[in-house]
């Protein structure tokens, strides 16, 4: 499972903004938000390439961060946030 940085943010109990800063000032950003190590971070970050076409301008690129599943607990340990807790699982209850 993939989030955005906005789902991952949420996941960490902050921001998007928030976390971008957290991100770029741990030197984990770039100044485009996308992974500044991306083969060292391979198993927390990757970078998504999307692209579109636009009736005016032609086709339109552009590529944002994904956080990888382990990413979420990575993040958390390498930006000092704690993880909130996880919500019990009621499913199984009869």
């Amino acid at each position: 499972m993939e989030r955005t940085l906005a789902k991952a943010a949420t996941c960490l109990g902050t921001t998007r903004p928030k976390l971008i800063k957290l991100m770029r000032e741990k030197g984990l950003l770039n100044e485009r938000n996308l992974p500044a190590f991306p083969v060292r971070d391979r198993e927390y970050l990757r970078i998504k390439d999307s692209n579109w076409y636009h009736a005016e301008l032609g086709m339109q690129y552009s590529q944002s961060t994904r956080v990888r599943q382990p990413g979420i607990a990575w993040l958390a340990e390498q930006l000092g946030l704690a993880l909130p807790p996880i919500p019990a699982d009621h499913r199984d209850v009869a």
